[in-house]
């Protein structure tokens, strides 16, 4: 098996998905107490630093994990960018608010790892016109690496989401070619982002006679029982057997399944939801019953806002809450929003993976989670490197 180390690794998805292509996590580092206990419930071998990545020295992991400097096959993490500022006429990885990615940088010129594996939002490959992605290339130009990039689709590796990433690899293997994952899934999907399109996967209508069908909404939970929002949900039986490859895939052996609450709806949406039909969205809910701010908005805006699912599509992507204010997250059939594991099913999460934390930490840790089922294979061409 190949090793691991996960920085900033959340709840695990992309160890999830890593994993689950041929990988071995012997590390894992996160600042949050409460994502590092769900990481571990996972992940039961992984050694966890649970801190702030300023205070990680690399010789501190090579020591944990008893690996030596060049031995470790795969670095990956998802340093945030907050600091990067559009507006600022000069942006550099030396900036002191940019302290994670630089971070991230120095761990991985002490560990000098056969390939690194950074995944981030679509707007990083936008943001002071291309020059963060010249500092991070140029970073690891001269720790020597050679370098990659490209913004990947969920939908197209199965994932019922409208979701993009962009994925660097970087690899200091001679003569290996760098590649991303060929789409399986024929989905599509509307990018919100104008200056990145060049950098995502197009699919030819050749191309899509040749591929799955997409995972659609309704795929991907209409096995999971009815719940009454606000109850917790433990141990609950599926609703039916089996129904499609997607459900069995994370469904496995199990019986019952976990995780599966909801928060309860205020009284003013659930009569807003009365008037939302599957697909639809706060353009359907009556003038009167509007939040103020939407009462004020174009109709071109906003577009996915109090959405309920259509069960035949994608869902939107899953934010760190699930809050019809920010999102289309009411259920296509029942009046509430979608349950943690719901949000966890769209994520490709399996039913084994087990959440821990308050209900609101759940849907923070299910949100900033890289999606298994994209991660397994991004996981499987960064193995094309190392074999």
């Amino acid at each position: 098996m190949h090793t691991l180390v996960d920085i900033f690794s959340g709840a695990g998805g992309l160890s999830c998905g890593l994993e689950m292509s041929g990988f071995n996590s012997v590390l894992a580092s996160d600042i949050s107490d409460v994502f590092n206990s769900t990481y571990k419930r996972n992940h039961q071998g992984t050694k966890i630093i649970s801190g702030d990545i300023r205070q990680l020295v690399g010789n501190q992991i090579l020591k944990l994990t008893g690996l030596n400097e060049g031995e470790l096959d795969l670095l990956a993490g998802g340093p945030p960018c907050q600091g990067f500022s559009v507006n600022a006429p000069i942006r550099s990885l030396d900036d002191p608010r940019n302290h994670l990615f630089k971070d991230y940088l120095r761990i991985a010129e002490i560990l000098k790892p056969k390939v690194i594996l950074i995944e981030n939002v679509p707007g990083i490959v936008s943001l002071g016109r291309g020059t963060v992605i010249e500092q991070i290339y140029k970073k690891l130009q001269d720790i020597g690496y050679v370098t990659n990039h490209r913004i990947l689709f969920a939908g197209h590796y199965g994932v019922p989401q409208l979701r993009f990433r962009t994925i660097i690899i970087a690899t200091r293997i001679n003569n290996k070619q760098i590649s991303f994952p060929s789409p399986t899934h024929n989905a599509d999907g509307v990018a919100n982002f104008a200056k990145a399109k060049d950098l995502c996967i197009r699919l030819t209508p050749l191309e899509k006679t040749h591929l799955l069908d997409k995972t659609t909404a309704w795929q991907a939970i209409s096995d999971l029982p009815e719940i009454i929002p606000g109850e917790v949900g433990e141990s609950l039986e599926y609703k039916t057997p089996v129904q499609n490859e997607y459900q069995r895939t994370l469904r496995g052996n199990l019986k019952t399944v976990d995780n599966h609450y909801s928060s309860r709806l205020s009284k003013v949406n659930l009569e807003r939801l009365k008037h939302i039909p599957q697909g639809g969205s706060w353009r359907d809910i009556p003038f009167d019953l509007l939040p103020k701010g939407l009462q004020r908005a174009r109709r071109s805006d906003h577009t996915k806002r109090y959405g309920r699912l259509h069960p035949e599509q994608l869902c939107s992507t899953i934010l760190t809450k699930c809050d019809p204010h920010w999102g289309s997250f009411f259920h296509p059939y029942q009046d509430r929003v979608l349950t943690v594991r719901e949000a966890a099913r769209i994520q490709s999460f399996p039913d084994t993976y087990k959440f821990i934390g308050s209900l609101t930490e759940q849907y923070q840790q299910v949100g900033n989670a890289v999606p298994p089922l994209m991660a397994k294979k991004i996981g499987e061409e960064v193995s094309k490197l190392l074999s």
